[in-house]
């Protein structure tokens, strides 16, 4: 099967995983939009994680054909390999919940998904994230047999994959070794790292869906100097030094894209009434722990509980009246006292709420304990291996956090707490 692409063109399929696309758990990535609320702020942005993940699965096969082609791997082992990786990352977004990131407040307890204990070692407590969905998923679920039929006379099991996802080692060997030499923290830095296929399709997808440019960077030659390096017998990814730059302009894309478009004050003022609609009507929509209970989970289904309930904020968000932007900084901009703004709201009797957002740049620095960082630069005249974060100095000024801090107050109050706030600074504040 091939898929038309608008980012990468012709994205060719095989049977095998035409297999899992068609499977219901894969389908409802149909209905899972990859940015949540960002077409609130950029109309076009209605793509969805359905195709994102065919988008990045195709970009972690070329990041392991360019790989692979600088490697003694024989071509059975290549094929098994690329196999995992692309079937690793087709499903790593399977857990996604409805309107994505927003939902996971909600999501139940960790425990209720009765995961194996192999995967504790990664839990980040003790609510269910999308990673842990997406392990149960893949693990306990009416598409566990299909992966099982469909790859497991190559030897590649949903155990592996869920390996390859979470960074978590299973109690049986994943198959990933040849030679002596350990290949999942390579494999594992294409599926999920500081250079890896997720993040390559979805900077430039969202970038053209969104209609900015900052998501733009020169895939293309960062993917022609990826190289194979061996530390210790486990191989891990390696960036020419000749493409070093390319990658720091990676970052700043990366960085721009998450001040202009997912941290966007729109996007984060319609998550935050989300959040609060939750708060304030538990129970009202709920995330299922039971895998096939959650294919109905989507953000239809949200979008339908949200447009029926007599919730104040669920009502904001169905009718697209939320609160306006007041004031927004960060923790390099002078002149913001935020306690003192919000005082001075609270005595005129105006209606706001803030929103503090906190995301990081790089979430893979290292990865799990013992696995060495997901990415070094590579002198090819000598072989001599640099970890990304001691080589450029851009690593450490944009890995670390974006802190946005945001001042919202309610629609027909706005032009007097805009006055109220440009006394209190000595200027006119503007969103």
């Amino acid at each position: 099967m091939r898929i038309r692409d608008p980012i990468h063109g012709t994205i060719p399929v095989s049977d095998s995983e035409k297999a899992v696309i068609d499977s219901r758990h894969y389908q409802r990535l149909r209905y899972v939009r990859q940015l949540g609320f960002g077409d609130l702020a950029f109309p076009g942005a209605t793509h969805t994680r359905h195709i994102h993940s065919l988008g990045a699965m195709h970009v972690a096969s070329r990041v392991f054909q360019a790989v692979a082609a600088r490697s003694s791997l024989p071509e059975d082992v290549r094929e098994r390999f690329c196999a995992a990786v692309r079937l690793a990352v087709l499903c790593h977004d399977l857990g996604h919940m409805p309107l994505s990131h927003a939902s996971e407040r909600i999501a139940p307890r960790r425990s209720l998904l009765r995961l194996p204990g192999w995967l504790d070692a990664v839990a980040e407590g003790e609510q269910a994230t999308h990673e842990d969905f997406t392990a149960k998923i893949l693990l306990d679920s009416s598409l566990t047999p299909i992966i099982e039929r469909e790859f497991g006379g190559r030897g590649i099991t949903p155990m592996a994959a869920v390996a390859l996802i979470t960074g978590a080692r299973p109690p049986r060997d994943p198959g990933f070794t040849w030679q002596g030499v350990d290949w999942t923290p390579l494999l594992r830095a294409i599926v999920s790292g500081e250079l890896d296929a997720d993040r390559m399709d979805y900077l430039l997808r969202d970038s053209f869906y969104t209609g900015v440019n900052y998501g733009r960077y020169d895939m293309d030659w960062i993917i022609n100097n990826l190289n194979p390096a061996v530390k210790d017998g486990r191989a891990y990814l390696a960036l020419s030094r000749a493409a070093a730059f390319a990658f720091e302009d990676f970052l700043l894309s990366r960085y721009h894209m998450f001040v202009s478009v997912y941290l966007h004050h729109t996007s984060v003022s319609f998550d935050y009434m989300l959040r609060r609609y939750y708060e304030e009507s538990p129970g009202e929509f709920e995330i299922p722990s039971d895998p096939e209970a959650f294919l109905l989970c989507d953000d239809a289904a949200l979008w339908y509980t949200l447009r029926r309930s007599r919730n104040k904020w669920a009502e904001r968000i169905s009718t697209r009246t939320g609160f306006k932007l007041l004031a927004q900084f960060t923790e390099r901009d002078a002149g913001y006292d935020l306690d003192v703004l919000r005082s001075a709201l609270v005595t005129s009797g105006y209606e706001h709420y803030v929103v503090e957002s906190v995301n990081a740049l790089s979430k893979y620095t290292s990865g799990p304990k013992g696995s060495g960082p997901s990415l070094y630069i590579i002198d090819a005249s000598t072989g001599r291996l640099t970890e990304v974060a001691r080589y450029t100095a851009l690593y450490q000024r944009y890995s670390g956090a974006v802190r946005l801090s945001r001042l919202y107050v309610r629609p027909d109050q706005a032009d007097a707490a805009h006055e109220l706030m440009g006394r209190l600074l000595g200027q006119t504040v503007q969103p």
